[in-house]
């Protein structure tokens, strides 16, 4: 069992900077995936970005690369998406998700653990 905390999120205009964290309840030594996910206005729920531990490895989607940075404090559990030069269609509620699962399959299937969201509007 997961439980997965948010914090962060907000309004701000577009060209400006936001960062979300999650705190996770993760047994030390696990492996797992933890993402971001997003649901626009109106629009279904998309993958942002994803990282894997301990591999490390990590995936952006392609409307966010360049923009968003992913990092994580594994002392911590904390997981921060960092978000520059954001865009109108930033939009959204701001989920954060985990599993046991590896990412390639949390970005199509989904995870099994969430967070409650967060939002984040961009103003144009």
């Amino acid at each position: 069992q997961m439980q997965l905390m948010e914090s962060g999120g907000g309004s701000v205009q577009a060209g400006g900077s936001l960062r979300l964290s999650c705190t996770a309840s993760i047994s030390s030594g696990s492996s797992y995936c933890m993402a971001w996910f997003r649901r626009p206005p109106g629009k279904n729920r998309e993958v942002v970005a994803s990282i894997h531990t301990p591999i490390g490895r990590i995936f952006y989607a392609d409307s966010v690369n360049g923009r968003f940075t992913l990092s994580q404090d594994n002392d911590k559990n904390t997981l921060y998406l960092l978000m520059n030069n954001l865009k109108p269609e930033d939009t959204g509620t701001y989920y954060c998700a985990a599993d046991y699962q590896n990412c390639e399959w949390v970005q199509i299937h989904g995870a099994n653990y969430w967070g409650r969201g967060t939002q984040v509007t961009v103003s144009s």
